[in-house]
């Protein structure tokens, strides 16, 4: 038996430069409950869930602040900056926080700076877990937009959620940056999704609609529906098409 996906629309990207108002409103046009974003602390929130609420729209996700998990000297400050996101979530009615995990340090072992992100998870389990809230790391690709960066297959990040054993710890997997990182999207995904607590996907090459490019969305959604995901598909993309109410719908009959 299938179930429906549920899609999610990140609105700093799909409605860039837009107001609250117009990203809103089209996000209902299109037929999609709920919304994301990045930053919480940057934004207005009285504005932001002032027109969330007028569209009966949810909020899926959106960040922790992006301190690093790979340094242990910071570890202190990632910890206090969870916090603040925990209330932000919750005044938000969102239970899932993204965390990216901070840039490859030269010089140090990249064992050492594993430990550190499996301790400094392992430290944020017990606050996640009396919140109710699920913190969830992401890898990025190296490769085209984030060189750098320390965590960027999905597999490593499993093999870390592994070792962090906590319900309340799992992987944001982003379909268009494992593309680039590793291929092999739907196997990683169906044999993994007991740690997955969210998606992202946008078109590979460019980053745009999901319409466009390499991935097969289609497929890789009617496997998804064969789990028992629960979670959200985010569409986080920057669209051709500057009207993208049309695009969006279309993929939103992939998720049914």
């Amino acid at each position: 038996m299938t179930k429906k996906l549920k899609p999610s629309v990140c609105i700093d990207a799909v409605f860039e430069g837009k107001s609250f108002d117009e990203a809103c409103e089209a996000v209902k046009l299109a037929n999609i409950p709920a919304i994301e974003f990045w930053g919480w602390w940057d934004k207005d929130l009285d504005a932001l869930q002032k027109a969330q609420k007028a569209n009966e729209l949810k909020i899926s996700a959106c960040c922790t602040k992006f301190i690093s998990l790979v340094d242990p000297s910071l570890r202190r400050k990632y910890l206090q900056g969870l916090s603040a996101s925990i209330v932000a979530a919750k005044r938000l009615g969102t239970s899932i926080l993204i965390s990216q995990v901070g840039d490859f340090r030269k010089g140090i072992p990249r064992n050492e700076q594993r430990q550190s992100l499996i301790d400094g998870l392992k430290e944020a389990a017990p606050i996640l877990k009396s919140a109710g809230i699920t913190l969830v790391i992401e890898p990025l690709n190296e490769l085209i937009d984030h060189a750098g960066y320390f965590l960027i297959r999905s597999i490593d990040a499993f093999d870390i959620i592994e070792e962090v054993g906590s319900p309340y710890v799992k992987v944001v997997f982003d379909i268009y940056h494992q593309q680039i990182s590793e291929g092999n999207l739907i196997s990683n995904i169906i044999s993994n999704i007991d740690k997955i607590g969210h998606f992202h996907s946008a078109g590979n090459p460019g980053r745009n609609e999901l319409q466009l490019g390499e991935i097969n969305y289609p497929e890789i959604f009617a496997a998804i529906k064969q789990t028992n995901f629960q979670g959200y598909v985010g569409l986080e993309y920057w669209p051709l098409d500057p009207n993208p109410v049309e695009s969006l719908r279309e993929v939103v009959t992939w998720l049914e």
